[in-house]
Order: C-alpha cells, then structure tokens, then sequence
C-alpha cells in the first residue's frame, strides 16, 4: 500500500461529488467530448492510439501531437472524426481537435509568453453550435528549469496565459474549455474559469481522481491536471478518466446535456490536485 503524502498546502473546500451520473432523459440530446494529452514523445504508441480506437465521442481535443502523431492517426481515425484540424507547434505545443460534424476554426491564439498557443473553435454539436477554447497551459517548471520554485510560482502564469485565451470567447454562446492545464483544482487558472461562470467537470463527479502520473525513484506524482470545464448553459451528465494509453496524462470524457440554468448553485469541488505517494 502507498502511503500518500501532501506535496502542497491547498485549501479543500470540498471534497465529495455534487453530482450523480445519469442518462439522458427521453427526448433529450447528448453532447459527449474527449480531452487527451498523447505526450509528443511516443507518436502512434499503440495502446495510447487504442484509447482513441475506442472512444465514441462526438468531439476530442488532443494536446501534444505532432507532425509524426498526425501521420500515424489521423487516416484511421478519419472514418469516425471526418472532420479534424491538426496545429503544428514545436515541442510539446501541437493541438488538434477532432469531430464527427463539421466546425469552423475561429481563432489560433498565440501565447503571450512563448509557451504553447491554444485553438478556439465553433462546432456544430447535437446541442448545435457550441464554441471549444482547447488549451495546453504553462508547465508547473520554472523558466530555469527548476519543478520546484515551479510548481509554487508559476499559477499566476498560467491565470495570465488563459485570461489571454479567453479574451477570444464569444459572450453568450455555449462553451467548452479542454485541455491540459498542469494544475489541479485549487489552481489559479481554474480559479479564473470559475470567477467567469465555468467549472471543470470532473470534480463535480470524482473530486479525487487523478489525470497524470509521473515517477521520480520511489516517488509517484499525481494529479488532476485536464479538465473539461462547461458553461452554466451546459449540464454535465457524467464525466470520467478513461484508463489506459502509455501517455503520463489520462483520457477525460464528459458528456452534456442543454442547461436553462443561470449560475451553478453548488460550490466547486476540490480534491485533484497535485500529490504525492510512496513505494
């Protein structure tokens, strides 16, 4: 057994499930988004690839892909997700987002500081038009290079690059925000999602679930690193981490309903954030 240990001091003000998974109700339509970090560095791994193999989402949005990563999946996965936008970034900055029905390309946002660019798109969804901001936020590293000043100084950072991404939402439309934050849910960047009437989803179901690992000798990291987070006039049905795949980051999968709601009438949930644990 692990004994786990805190890495940081983070406020919990929540830490059980607010919501309980359900079926669609008769007459309602479904929405379902998939959002995976595939890690640049194992282009067309085949068990990460399988994941994808075996998902049925309407929409996926990607983070690290790459020109090798593009030639290995998109073709096969064509026949699902016709329609698909593959952005080119170096290192670690590619994006694509993948669908079942066509979607226009609004913006492709530079980083105001030189990291990874985010992509916004208008998609037409069973719930009909919904805008996707798909982002890849700054590295909980240093710009020395250093994890640990990193990880305790770098969320006003990542606050500042998805104010910057935000900029570019049309008000008053449905929306998505996916992607790789490398925070969990006490990070400042969710923080500003919530102070604008969106909420990461996981939480709502599984505060405590984990999206990425990473081992350092004896120590195992973890944490709550990807969200999908939704607007009030999306109702989330369910959302999960798919298992699987050789990336350090897990598949998360959503699903949503059409919402008449005006705000969310629970707090946000707390839990996932970055940890540690001991072999």
């Amino acid at each position: 057994m692990r004994r786990f240990l805190p890495l940081l001091l983070l406020t919990i003000d929540c830490v059980h499930a607010t919501r309980v998974e359900r079926a669609p109700a008769e007459g309602e339509r479904a929405l379902e988004v998939l959002t995976y970090n595939v890690n640049f560095g194992i282009p067309g791994d085949a068990e990460t690839t399988r994941v994808l193999d075996d998902a049925s989402a309407d929409l996926v949005f990607l983070q690290e892909t790459t020109p090798a990563w593009q030639r290995a999946i998109a073709r096969p996965l064509a026949k699902k997700w016709p329609h698909q936008q593959w952005l080119h970034s170096p290192g670690a900055g590619g994006l694509a987002v993948l669908s079942k029905r066509p979607f226009e390309v609004k913006d492709v946002i530079e980083n105001p500081n030189g990291w990874f660019p985010a992509m916004r798109v208008v998609a037409q969804t069973p719930l009909g038009p919904v805008q996707a901001l798909v982002v890849h936020l700054h590295p909980p590293v240093s710009e020395s290079g250093s994890w640990v000043s990193g990880v305790l100084s770098t969320g006003p950072v990542r606050r500042a690059e998805l104010q910057h991404f935000l900029a570019t939402l049309e008000p008053g439309v449905p929306t998505l925000i996916a992607g790789d934050f490398n925070e969990g849910t006490s990070g400042d960047a969710i923080r500003e999602l919530e102070a604008r009437g969106l909420r990461s989803v996981l939480p709502e179901f599984t505060p405590m679930a984990k999206t990425w690992g990473w081992d350092v000798g004896a120590i195992h990291l973890s944490g709550q690193l990807d969200h999908i987070a939704a607007s009030v006039q999306l109702e989330p049905l369910s959302a999960k981490v798919v298992a699987g795949g050789r990336s350090d980051h897990q598949a998360v999968k959503a699903a949503f309903v059409r919402s008449n709601a005006l705000q969310f009438l629970t707090p946000a949930p707390r839990g996932g954030s970055l940890s540690l644990s001991i072999r």
